[in-house]
């Protein structure tokens, strides 16, 4: 399947400081959405961006707006011109938004979602905006997958790998408040029944979440925990991680980053706004 002539561009919104591991992160992203729908015009914004190096969000939008227009006068002329030819690609019409925003969350982050909204309005476009990309069950695969990798957790439940450090216990750590806490639980859920571990989610940017959490866990019985960052990387202030993880007296798995899921969550949201639906992976078992 290919993205419809004329269809809305995805814009990614990246939070945090713009550098080069977040621009080479969200890269990354874009490039597995579109290689699961060929045709996506995608481009990335940057939330604290505001040069040619970071372009700030509201300019990406505006730009991606007019592009639009081009794109569409040129697919509506081409649509016209073949006539009742068959195999032709739908055209998506005005009443489409000029672009879609998913931001690169894992979870709800009221704060970033107040700003992501004001640069829309600031650039004058049509654009809509998405939710965060979890809580779903492909971030759950994700979260294992990085905890393995620090041999934090068995890599494979059916074969029964047995991991001398693996953990009894999971800190499932995000950035949001309450509220992001909340979110988190349900993909925590998922990950529990992936790990046969409890699992609770926790804060790092609520003052004492992180070692309340980790208190719970070992007052039910868990000895040995991990902390797994519910977290794709940008969003996450420099150092917070590690003194989570020292606060809790464990050892923590790395962000999410670029894990295939989160392009295709990525490409999901987007293609829920236009109502088409790519091949989506399933997760592993």
């Amino acid at each position: 399947m290919a993205a419809p002539e004329g269809a809305p561009a995805l814009v990614l919104a990246v939070p945090g400081t713009p550098d080069a591991a977040s621009r080479s992160l969200a890269e990354e992203v874009v490039s597995i959405a579109r290689s699961e729908l060929p045709g996506l015009h995608a481009h990335i914004g940057y939330i604290d961006g505001g040069d040619d190096e970071f372009p700030a969000l509201s300019a990406v939008l505006s730009q991606a707006a007019a592009d639009r227009t081009a794109r569409l006068a040129r697919a509506t002329a081409a649509a016209e011109g073949a006539g009742e030819e068959g195999g032709r690609t739908p055209v998506i019409g005005e009443d489409a938004p000029d672009a879609v925003v998913v931001p690169l969350l894992a979870g709800p982050d009221s704060a970033l979602v107040r700003r992501i909204r004001q640069a829309v309005m600031d650039s004058r476009s049509s654009a809509e905006l998405t939710e965060a990309l979890g809580p779903h069950p492909l971030l759950a695969e994700a979260l294992h997958v990085r905890l393995s990798e620090a041999g934090l957790a068995r890599a494979d439940r059916a074969r029964l790998f047995t991991v001398a450090t693996a953990a009894d216990g999971i800190i499932l750590a995000t950035v949001g408040g309450e509220d992001a806490v909340q979110a988190a639980g349900i993909t925590g859920m998922l990950l529990a029944a992936r790990l046969a571990v409890p699992v609770l989610a926790a804060a790092l940017d609520v003052e004492g979440s992180i070692a309340k959490a980790a208190e719970e866990l070992r007052g039910s019985g868990s000895a040995q925990l991990a902390l797994a960052p519910y977290l794709i990387g940008p969003e996450l202030p420099e150092g917070l991680l590690e003194a989570a993880a020292a606060e809790a007296g464990c050892p923590s798995g790395e962000s999410l980053g670029a894990y295939p899921a989160i392009g295709r969550l990525v490409l999901s949201q987007y293609a829920a706004v236009l109502g088409i639906t790519p091949q989506q992976a399933q997760p592993l078992r």
